[in-house]
Parts: C-alpha cells; structure tokens; sequence
C-alpha cells in the first residue's frame, strides 16, 4: 500500500473540500497520483448523486451578484438538502464564487458549462455532492440587464436584483430600497399594464367568489361581512368607471345631507379609498403599485418619481422560503 503524506491529504483537501478520511482513501487507491484522486472522489461524487436524484434539495443559499462595468446582475441558488449545510461558512463561500461566475454568463446552461477551479461548475457540483453527502445542485438562476443595477440579499434566503433606467445620483441606494420590496413583497410583474385582460377577469371572478362565501360564514356568526370589490386591479378601472364612482360618492353625500360646498374635501378621500379597495391584485404582484415598504404612504412609483428622471425597467427574484 502507498503511503501519503499529510501534506498531501491535506493538499487534496484544499483542492476539493473533501473530508481528510476521504482524501486519503482516495490518494492510497490512486497510489500518490493527486489527478488520479481527485477523479476518484468526483466519481464517488457521481454515485452519491445518482442515489440521491429524487431527494428535495429545499434548503441552500442564495446570493445575488452585480457587475456594474457591464450593467448586469445575477441570482444564483446553490440547493441542499439540509439547513445545517446550507448555514456553513465554506457552502456560503462556494454559493458566492458561483455566483461570480454566473456573471460570465447568461443562461443556466452556459453556466454549468464555465470553469471553476478546473472543472466545469456540474461537475463541481456532482463533487460537492460526494464531498458533503447530500444533493448539490442550482436551484435558481436569474440575469439582469440594465444601465443601472442594484441587490439585495436577505438572510441568503432570498435576493433580488433591480434594474434602473439611468445611473442617476443616488442610484445605488434606490436600487437596493427597491430590491428590498421585491425580496419582501414578492411581486411578481412591474405593472398592472403588463396583465391579460384574461387573466385580470378570471382572478376578478374567483377573488369576488371567495370573499361571497366566506361572507355566508360570517353572517351566520354574526361578523362584519367583508367588502365584495367590483374590480381588482386598476386595468378595469376605466375613466367611466372612475366617474361613475365619483358619481355614486357624490349621491352618497348628498342622501346623507352633506353641504355640497364641502365635497370637495371629500370627495377625493372617498374616490382614493374606492381605487385601493378595488386595486387589490394590483398591490399583491405588481411592484410599481404596490405602497412601498419604507412609506406606506406612497407606491414604489411614487418614491422612484421622487428621486428625479429615473424609473424601473425591471426585476428578479429568487427564494428558499
């Protein structure tokens, strides 16, 4: 039997980040050869991979990285099985150098193709799985493009990436407020304009549906009924209907005696609280309309427009949770 070194076990180990038992196994069965080892753990690697195909790899880190010489952001989630490997400070530090790389690239299957350390970033990952015992893969991969962008990470749980029309000053720190509603909020598109009007008529339906019956519940228990909403999104709210509102407001104030001369007042309260009861699909997925985080008391649109000629032009979102 060839013996090794401890500098060499422990020179293989630096290589792959497999255990020290392993790394010398390997070395022995590879008679001193460090090429020879290290295919030998990548094949243990593969075994182990293969066996563990059908696991749920629900737990793992993701990181978001931007390059703001090329005006480009990525999302990279490194999947595990377990929290315990995905809190550990060498599986975070691998999650970021992937991510360094997923900046060289720009689709999922240019970036499973790229060099690390030697190896393509599969075959890492089919290491990783040998190394670690439990299933290794990318979970999600997201790119953006943009003269501006910006991230945000959240307990490497969950990051986004938002892209800005200009790189106005301040640019930076709208960019990550912005990222921090998209991680929080979880929208799913940048505008109420960007919805089919199929599918803004089938939700309408299916939302007025439920809140009816658990409205029956609460009759029968003697509750408040909930607001049944004529529309959900600001799609339907068309200038008739708006006016039709306000028209309904005004008939409202007049059958309760309201001076006309102080309508005025109210009249803009009411018709405000009317777009927002009736805007409700807008609020849940579309990031520009939905009130912004850090002041409740305006939307996203409204914040970005307050920082001067600059505007969202897109967004990425990748979670765990």
């Amino acid at each position: 039997m060839v013996k090794v070194t401890a500098a060499e076990v422990n020179n293989l180990r630096k290589k792959t980040g497999a255990g020290m038992m392993d790394c010398k196994k390997a070395l022995v069965e590879a008679e001193g050869d460090m090429d020879r080892a290290i295919e030998i753990l990548r094949k243990k690697g593969q075994k182990i991979a293969e066996k563990r195909a059908d696991r749920d790899s629900s737990e793992g880190a993701v990181i978001a990285k931007v390059n703001e010489a090329a005006n480009k952001g990525v999302i990279v989630s490194l999947n595990c099985e377990t929290d315990f490997v995905a809190k550990n400070d060498s599986y975070v530090q691998m999650a970021h150098k992937m991510a360094e790389v997923a900046l060289g690239t720009s689709s999922m299957e240019e970036f499973l193709a790229a060099d690390f350390d030697g190896m393509t970033v599969q075959e890492k990952l089919t290491e990783q799985t040998g190394v670690i015992g439990e299933k290794i893969e990318i979970g999600g991969f997201k790119t953006l493009e943009a003269p501006f962008v910006g991230s945000y990470i959240h307990g490497n749980k969950i990051a986004a990436l938002v892209g800005l029309s200009a790189a106005v000053d301040g640019a930076a720190e709208i960019a990550k407020n912005v990222s921090m509603q998209v991680a929080s909020m979880g929208a799913t598109t940048l505008s109420y304009k960007d919805f089919d009007p199929a599918y803004v008529a089938s939700e309408t339906e299916a939302r007025i549906a439920v809140i009816e019956k658990e409205n029956i519940e609460l009759g029968r228990l003697g509750k408040t009924l909930k607001n049944v909403p004529q529309y959900i999104s600001r799609a339907q709210l068309t200038d008739e209907v708006l006016a039709k509102a306000k028209s309904d407001i005004e008939a409202q104030l007049a059958a309760e005696g309201k001076p006309e001369q102080i309508w005025d007042k109210i009249v803009p309260g009411k018709l405000e609280r009317f777009v927002s009861d009736n805007t409700t699909l807008d609020q849940e997925q579309c990031l520009l309309d939905q009130n912004f985080i850090m002041d409740e008391k305006q939307s996203v649109a409204e914040y970005v427009a307050s920082k001067g000629d600059v505007s969202v032009v897109g967004f990425e979102r990748v979670s765990l949770v």
